[in-house]
C-alpha cells in the first residue's frame, strides 16, 4: 500500500510542476487533505468504495469549486475515483514530503494557535535549521487547541513549545 501511495505521490508531483505552480498545488493539497481527515463524513464518502466513482467524482468537484485550481480538483479527483480517498491524506503527506526532498528540505508541520507572520515563519525555519541542521519546508496549520506557542513536528521529531506543555512542566515542577 505505502508503494502504491508513493506512487501517487511521484504523479502528483510530476503533474504540479508540469502545470508550474507547485506553491500553490502543494498549499492547496494539504488544504484539502485536511479539511478532509476533519470531516468524517466527507472522509467516509470519498473512501467508500461501494459508492460509484462517477458520483465520488462529483463530490469532489462541487466541495472544490471555486475553492481550488482544477489542477488540484483534477489531482484529488484521481485519486478518489482510483478508490484511493481512504489515502487522500498518506498521499499528501508523501507529495509535501517528496517535494521539499527534491528541494534538498525536510517538511515541518507547525500547529499554532493564531497565524504565524512571514517574519516569524522566516525565523522559525532558521532556528529549526539550526536546531536540527537541515532546510525546513514549513507546513503552517492554525489549531486553537494548541492555546500559544507552537508544536512543530519533522519525520518522527516533535518539538512542543506550546504554552499547554509550558504550563504543565511548571506545575510539575512546583
Amino acid at each position: 500500500m505505502a508503494d502504491a501511495n508513493a506512487g501517487y505521490a511521484e504523479a502528483l508531483l510530476a503533474v504540479a510542476r508540469a502545470e508550474g505552480d507547485l506553491a500553490t498545488t502543494k498549499s492547496q493539497l494539504a488544504d484539502v487533505a485536511r479539511a478532509v481527515a476533519d470531516n468524517s463524513e466527507l472522509s467516509s464518502t470519498l473512501s467508500d468504495n461501494l459508492i460509484p466513482a462517477a458520483v465520488r467524482g462529483q463530490i469532489v468537484d462541487d466541495v472544490l469549486a471555486n475553492k481550488t485550481s482544477n489542477t488540484v480538483r483534477a489531482l484529488v479527483g484521481m485519486i478518489v475515483a482510483a478508490g484511493r480517498g481512504g489515502q487522500l491524506g498518506d498521499i499528501v503527506g508523501s507529495f509535501l514530503n517528496l517535494s521539499a526532498a527534491a528541494d534538498g528540505k525536510s517538511v515541518a508541520t507547525v500547529r499554532s494557535a493564531v497565524a504565524l507572520t512571514a517574519d516569524q515563519q522566516n525565523r522559525l525555519a532558521a532556528a529549526l535549521k539550526q536546531k536540527t541542521g537541515v532546510d525546513v519546508e514549513l507546513e503552517m496549520i492554525v489549531d486553537p487547541s494548541v492555546v500559544g506557542g507552537a508544536v512543530t513536528t519533522i519525520g518522527d521529531t516533535v518539538i512542543d513549545g506550546s504554552l499547554r506543555t509550558r504550563l504543565t512542566q511548571m506545575r510539575e515542577a512546583l
